[in-house]
């Protein structure tokens, strides 16, 4: 989600329930916290598996293959 939509939906929520916005604001880093495991998996995850692609591909390339 882009910084501006994000803004534009934080402000509506803040115009429909202003408590439910703050609490968004200050729930936010933690969250964000919490998700970060999750990423860094994701991204450990990508890498084995590019690694498996290279791996599988290699005799391919290695013989003039595209």
């Amino acid at each position: 989600m882009s910084t501006f939509t994000g803004l534009i939906l934080w402000l509506l929520l803040a115009l429909v329930s202003w408590p439910l916005a703050v609490l968004a604001l200050l729930l936010w880093p933690l969250v964000w916290l919490l998700l970060l495991p999750f990423r860094v998996l994701g991204i450990a995850v990508d890498g084995v598996f590019g690694l498996l692609r290279a791996v599988v591909t290699l005799p391919a390339r290695l013989l003039g293959g595209r």
